[in-house]
């Protein structure tokens, strides 16, 4: 191995371990045999997870953070695949203003965008309901189908639509038969994206949410308030767990693609 690979390697891993440090200082408490977050541990224990597994609160948060999230994984896979091939098809005046609106909930902070569905939303009876936290939730994965989708058109040979609709086939037809499955690794790799974003969202939780639609970030944001438990810990390696598949998913589908 040269010797700038070996620096290229070292200085990966380096960045690495600088990004997993939080983590990895904080996830042993979730196994401590004590009640406060401190160091060194006075023991082990998984009763952090059995409270966890056992709690009215936590394990429906869950529930409902996964059923929100692949609901709004599918609404945001499906739209933002749509506006993705629109602005990859069809040149027209605007495009990158269009693009740039539809890439906007990616850097526009997150408590802008609760505010304003709170606000969009109120009038429309969609607050305090599954519907309202799923559309939210869609809104700001869609960006990311948006990119992933583009790239994977990117390589794609537009020809083939031309030969689809020589030989009978609607537009949506082709695209359906033709272009579809050669970008699908494309669409799912978003859709993963979408589903971490709606695991992890927590600032339109607590705008848009009520009682019944609390999520596992939104309990811990408020177990945080109430009283620190190391159940927040066991909660914490819960989502890391689900994150790490979700990356793992990413990363089938890219060497698929």
């Amino acid at each position: 191995m040269t010797p700038s690979r070996i620096l290229l390697w070292s200085t990966g891993l380096l960045a690495i371990l600088f990004l997993m440090a939080p983590v990895l200082a904080v996830l042993p408490l979730s196994f401590s045999a004590g009640s406060f977050l401190f160091y060194p541990l006075p023991g082990l224990s998984l009763r952090w997870y059995a409270d966890f597994w056992s709690s009215d609160f936590w394990l429906p948060a869950l529930w409902n953070s996964l059923r929100i999230g692949a609901a709004a994984a599918l609404l945001a896979g499906s739209l933002g695949t749509l506006a993705a091939f629109g602005l990859w098809r069809a040149p027209f005046p605007g495009k990158t203003l269009i693009m740039a609106i539809l890439l906007a909930p990616m850097v526009v902070p997150a408590i802008i965008v609760a505010v304003a569905l709170l606000l969009a939303f109120g009038p429309l009876g969609l607050t305090n309901s599954f519907t309202g936290l799923v559309l939210g939730h869609s809104a700001l994965g869609a960006p990311f189908v948006v990119v992933t989708v583009l790239a994977a058109l990117q390589q794609f040979d537009a020809v083939q639509l031309r030969a689809a609709a020589s030989c009978g086939a609607s537009p949506a037809r082709a695209f359906w038969r033709v272009c579809l499955p050669q970008i699908m690794p494309g669409v799912a790799a978003g859709g993963v994206f979408a589903f971490a974003t709606s695991l992890d969202e927590v600032a339109v939780a607590l705008f848009i949410a009520g009682p019944a639609q609390r999520t596992l970030p939104r309990q811990m944001f408020s177990g945080l308030n109430d009283s620190i438990s190391l159940t927040i810990m066991a909660a914490a390696m819960v989502l890391v767990l689900i994150s790490g598949l979700l990356l793992l998913a990413v990363t089938l589908l890219k060497r698929r693609q």
